[in-house]
């Protein structure tokens, strides 16, 4: 065995100012909109020197914590890390674990009837009008597969839309985060032709809807623990059903 060879990798002098910046942001409860103090004031706070304080100050920009604005009044001033931003490294990660239906329902079944039932009483007339529009824009017959797979996204998107209003969160973001590895899956393994898929989809929709409406949390949860146990089985009938075109077509075109 090589000496040394298990030691723990020794961090960079710029991850440390970004560890102790975030423990600050937590420390000083900050929120986005507020500015980090200026580089020669990090300087001095930390003792390091300009080039790694700006390294520090890049890498906290490419994690989406901060944003840099330059001219008068400008600086680094903190922002909201999106869901987007904070969803495909996790993405990227998972890409090459040759993920499918039964690894995402596993978590959706469990986590999409809590979400559901705890945004009864909290959506909008806002959220209730995207909601609606988007259960119409599903209505309609796709007549080409790039409204079809628009059709497959808008259907999570109701789920996004729901999970808006939830207010734990952790759970928020791992239904969006589902959501979107789903999404992915959907477009890559070009799992979008099944119309019974989509009507199904619309059908359960409707009456959650209806039960969100009526504020009837128990409803909510049934219909959204149904429809997670409705969606696995098409998509395992989806992935069956390319698996076996994909045997049937010439090597060349698979």
């Amino acid at each position: 065995m090589t000496v040394g060879q298990n030691r723990p990798k020794r961090q960079k002098l710029s991850d440390l100012i970004v560890e102790d910046v975030k423990r600050w942001i937590v420390a000083e409860r900050k929120q986005p909109g507020d500015r980090l103090p200026n580089e020669k004031e990090l300087i001095e706070l930390f003792g390091y020197s300009k080039s790694t304080v700006r390294e520090a100050l890049k890498a906290l920009e490419v994690r989406g914590l901060i944003s840099i604005r330059t001219g008068p009044g400008g600086g680094a001033f903190l922002q909201q890390v999106s869901v987007e931003h904070a969803s495909e490294p996790l993405r990227n990660f998972l890409h090459f674990h040759h993920l499918d239906g039964h690894h995402i329902y596993q978590l959706r079944k469990a986590l999409e009837p809590e979400l559901a039932a705890s945004v009864v009483g909290r959506l909008t007339e806002e959220q209730f009008e995207r909601l609606q529009a988007n259960v119409h824009v599903c209505k309609v017959e796709p007549q080409s597969e790039d409204e079809l797979r628009a059709q497959r996204e808008a259907e999570l998107a109701f789920h996004t839309i729901l999970a808006e209003s939830c207010p734990n969160p952790v759970l928020s973001f791992m239904c969006r985060f589902l959501n979107d590895l789903l999404r992915d899956l959907v477009v890559y393994k070009r799992a979008m032709e099944h119309h019974h898929f989509g009507q199904a989809n619309v059908d359960y929709h409707t009456l959650l809807l209806k039960a969100y409406r009526q504020e009837d949390a128990v409803e909510v949860r049934r219909l959204m623990a149904e429809h997670m146990v409705d969606a696995e089985n098409h998509m395992h009938e989806m992935e069956a059903h390319i698996g076996a075109k994909h045997l049937l077509l010439p090597s060349g075109q698979r």
